[in-house]
Parts: structure tokens; C-alpha cells; sequence
């Protein structure tokens, strides 16, 4: 029903920037909340931003100042604008999508367990 595709990803010294994308395959873009979570090599997966519908964001204090998380509700689409990238950013990076939890606590949106949907990720690189 739902597909997820990230582009974006690729090799960038630190201090740099980079913006990934993703596309949602589906008819009910504007039913979800929007994320990027990543998994650093032996490390579990982790949050990293949401946007919900509304254009209200959400971000894990490391990120903070550093990235930028967007939707275009026309396109079906939804980018995060990194920019001054640190080696520990280095990750394999997940578009994923859950169910607008609606008036439901916004910690759901945090936790890579409720994520319904997943793209394949896309490896982000940050050199030192």
C-alpha cells in the first residue's frame, strides 16, 4: 500500500552538507507522520526528526540547530536538510511513516517501533 524510496545519500566531509529525500508511493500522504531515523554501524536504530502533516516538527537534540526537516504535501514528499555534519552522523538513514497519532502524545513519534512503513535507507558518509 505504502512505499517508501530515499535518495539523497553519499560521501561528505565533515563540516558539509547534505539534503536527502523521499518519496511517498501512496494516496493518503497527508494520514501520516513523516520521519528519518538511523542506524550507525553496531548501534540500534534511532530518531532523528519527524514532521507531522501540519508542518509541526520534531527533533533529537543532536540534530538541533544542525538539520532541517520537510514535507511537500503535493509532491508526496518529504527532505531533511543536514548541514554541518559530524563524523558520529555517519549512518544508514530511514524515511519512515506512522499513523498521525492525532492528540496522542507526541513521544510516539520518537520511538522506531511504532514506524509502520519503511523505505530502504541511504548511506550517509561523514569523513573527518
Amino acid at each position: 500500500q505504502v512505499q517508501l524510496v530515499e535518495s539523497g545519500g553519499g560521501l561528505v566531509q565533515a563540516g558539509g552538507s547534505l539534503r536527502l529525500s523521499c518519496t511517498f508511493s501512496g494516496r493518503t500522504f497527508l494520514s501520516y507522520t513523516m520521519g528519518w531515523l538511523r542506524q550507525a554501524p553496531g548501534k540500534e536504530r534511532e530518531f532523528v526528526s519527524a514532521i507531522r502533516w501540519t508542518s509541526s516538527t520534531l527533533y533529537e537534540d543532536f540534530v538541533k540547530g544542525r538539520f532541517t526537516i520537510s514535507r511537500d504535501n503535493a509532491k508526496n514528499t518529504v527532505d531533511l536538510q543536514m548541514s554541518s555534519l559530524k563524523p558520529e552522523d555517519t549512518a544508514v538513514y530511514f524515511c519512515a511513516a506512522q499513523r498521525d497519532p492525532g492528540t496522542m502524545s507526541v513521544s510516539i513519534l520518537t520511538r522506531p517501533d511504532k514506524y509502520e512503513y519503511w523505505g530502504q535507507g541511504t548511506q550517509v558518509t561523514v569523513s573527518s
